[in-house]
């Protein structure tokens, strides 16, 4: 793959996506709300607050192949579409990946969802989500632009999973029957993305693991691994529920499972890390977790 990808937001995930495939741009640029080193010599940084966009950032978005959006939503709306929408539009980019969230979907009370599920967003923040998914479905639409939308699960990766919190002794294993949560490596975010790009995808993707899992036993395995014994007793969710934050309640109030069929059939990925015990596995394997 050649010439130029912009990176609306060069966060944990896309920036994974940059260190595994941005070698495959001849160009690669990334935005951060504030100035910062770039994430590898092959890229440059350029500031994007959201509010204004400088015109070398305008030029660069024109000039663009292909687009990465990882930016949450601003006061106004998807802030690529508010302040670069003319870039975007009448520049040379063909493809662009929208990076969303499974919260689009609501609670399903622990039923199985897909992308033809119509969603529901229990919270402002996934509604949110949903409309910057539709303002690039439409700007894709009106103007000749691929769009793919990845929604994604949890996401866990390197010093970001189950086996630094147990190894910190910050982990809980907080236990409300019934709940499942969906979770998805790094990893494989960045070969979707990927995928995406090379097959000018378009339309909706769910971005999950194979198994839809209860959060405790996610610590349970973590601690197995880090030999760990007992693990962290296990708290009732009522009894915890008010010292956690608005987020970590909002993420307890939805119960569902994601189906990723389409990801497999229509893009040819392939999981590295199908469920939460391989992706634990291989970061315990890599050094995370290891008490220093």
């Amino acid at each position: 793959m050649t010439g130029t990808l912009v990176c609306i937001g060069l966060g944990y995930s896309a920036a994974h996506y940059v260190a595994t495939f941005g070698k495959r741009f001849d160009r690669v640029i990334g935005t951060a709300r504030t100035a910062r080193a770039a994430a590898g010599s092959h890229v440059h940084m350029l500031t994007f607050d959201g509010v204004a966009a400088t015109p070398e950032l305008a030029a660069r978005v024109s000039e663009a192949d292909a687009l990465l959006i990882s930016a949450p939503p601003g006061e106004s709306g998807d802030p690529a579409i508010a302040r670069l929408a003319e870039s975007i539009a009448h520049g040379r980019t063909r493809g662009i990946v929208y990076l969303s969230t499974i919260g689009v979907y609501g609670d399903s009370g622990g039923a199985w969802v897909d992308e033809e599920t119509e969603p529901r967003p229990g919270s402002a923040r996934s509604a949110a989500r949903l409309s910057c998914e539709n303002a690039w479905r439409r700007l894709g639409a009106e103007h000749g632009k691929t769009v793919a939308i990845l929604r994604l699960a949890g996401i866990y990766g390197p010093g970001r999973n189950a086996l630094v919190t147990v190894a910190e002794g910050t982990a809980r294993r907080i236990v409300k029957p019934g709940q499942v949560f969906n979770r998805i490596h790094v990893t494989d975010i960045a070969q979707a993305i990927e995928a995406c790009f090379g097959h000018s995808a378009d339309g909706v993707f769910n971005l999950a693991d194979d198994e839809p899992a209860p959060p405790q036993d996610v610590i349970t395995f973590a601690a197995a691994l880090l030999g760990v014994a007992p693990p962290p007793p296990e708290i009732a969710f009522d009894d915890v529920r008010a010292t956690m934050s608005a987020m970590a309640q909002s993420f307890y109030g939805e119960n569902r499972r994601v189906r990723n069929a389409k990801l497999k059939t229509a893009l040819g990925v392939r999981l590295a890390y199908p469920t939460y015990r391989e992706g634990l596995r291989a970061l315990l394997a890599a050094g995370d977790g290891q008490r220093r």
